[in-house]
């Protein structure tokens, strides 16, 4: 195996995050969130208007923190789980994943619900979400299962606003 190679971004991420970024995307956000692809790869859009939501990969590249082999999720009280049991944004490689849905397709712009990633990310790449394909109905929760207060972690981990 090859000890680095090259990634190349497609395109930038737009959104109105400029200082801070929520943890996942939010239902309720307001704001502009586009996908600004390059322009060579503007015909690669053909047809993604026809999918309802798609993956979004992208480089983190404001990470400064170190990568650890735990990661300590701050709404988990204290526990640490290994850094693959984990969603932290702090990886070997920086990529993010996040799964919005698409509200228009013009040009080489991708308009999409919010997403959690600052303005300016570099774009790596798009994949449709598919029905049935990328939903697991015996998906489960893992290690969160465990937590006294499941319900409510889940809540902050979903970024559905509540009563504390």
């Amino acid at each position: 195996m090859e000890d680095s190679f090259q990634v190349r971004p497609i395109g930038v991420i737009r959104t109105p995050y400029k200082d801070s970024a929520p943890y996942q995307p939010l239902a309720e956000a307001e704001g502009d969130f586009r996908l600004v692809l390059d322009p060579e790869w503007e015909s690669a859009l053909q047809d993604l208007d026809r999918f309802r939501y798609i993956y979004v990969l992208y480089w983190i590249h404001r990470i400064t923190r170190p990568v650890a082999v735990l990661a300590h999720p701050p709404w988990a009280e204290g526990k640490a789980v290994g850094l693959f049991a984990s969603r932290s944004p702090v990886r070997p490689n920086p990529i993010g994943l996040s799964v919005v849905q698409v509200l228009a397709v013009e040009g080489r712009e991708v308009k999409v619900s919010s997403l959690d990633a600052f303005d300016g990310t570099p774009l790596l790449d798009i994949k449709p979400y598919v029905k049935d394909l990328d939903s697991k109905e015996d998906a489960d929760y893992g290690w969160l299962e465990d937590l006294p207060d499941k319900d409510h972690l889940l809540l902050h981990i979903k970024g559905i606003p509540h009563d504390y």
